[in-house]
């Protein structure tokens, strides 16, 4: 839309310029009715990926039901503070299309999150997710702290190896530090629950991921 090359990250001076204050959004989360931007309950704790379209990935992460406190679509990883849909879209902002998952470590352990999000798309396939082809369409974990990016990086050697055995190409996916998490519009927030035969484009390898001993997290 902006004629901005799709397969690369712009650079601070390439993108968009955005905007200084946050775009509207939801209140609530459409399924549980929890505040979308909390307060989140004592003791919850943070995660956040990106593993494609962000309807179904978001809707994999609220599904795994007891220990979810909240799920959001937003963007990250990008340039362009408080991006709109159709700019991310445009690929002039570097910006990710990722889920940030607030949940309870008591109830839930981060390794079951990996899982899903290993399992839940192709993680070796660059700026793209199928036909979903763009810079917001790239594989990342975005790691909250020191115990998030050991889990991170054990789960993904594990699963690399996997993924050989069925003869797949090397693992693209980003783990970084988490950066700035803008949250998306108002519609695109549950969109499946909203919208139960919308467009989903979400699914994986087909590729267990034996996330186990190799890959423990303290819940710290």
């Amino acid at each position: 839309m902006f004629g901005f090359k799709k397969s690369t990250v712009p650079t601070r001076e390439q993108a968009l310029p955005g905007r200084p204050t946050p775009i509207p959004t939801a209140k609530e989360h459409f399924v549980n009715r929890h505040a979308l931007k909390g307060p989140y309950p004592e003791g919850t704790q943070k995660a956040m990926f990106g593993l494609g379209c962000f309807w179904g990935s978001e809707k994999s992460f609220w599904q795994l039901g007891e220990g979810i406190t909240v799920t959001a679509v937003g963007y990250a990883g990008g340039v362009t503070p408080n991006p709109t849909y159709e700019e991310v879209c445009s690929g002039g902002t570097g910006h990710n299309e990722v889920v940030l998952v607030v949940y309870d470590p008591s109830k839930i352990a981060y390794e079951a999150l990996l899982k899903t999000f290993w399992e839940g798309h192709d993680p070796t396939q660059g700026m793209r997710q199928g036909g979903d082809v763009g810079t917001q369409y790239r594989s990342g974990i975005y790691v909250f702290n020191a115990a998030q990016r050991q889990a991170a990086e054990a789960s993904k050697a594990m699963y690399e190896k996997e993924l050989a055995k069925k003869r797949y190409g090397a693992v693209t996916t980003e783990i970084v530090d988490a950066p700035e998490f803008y949250f998306a519009e108002d519609y695109h927030q549950q969109y499946l629950a909203k919208n139960p035969f919308g467009y989903c484009g979400h699914g994986g390898t087909g590729v267990s991921c034996p996330i186990g001993t190799g890959a423990k997290l303290a819940n710290s």
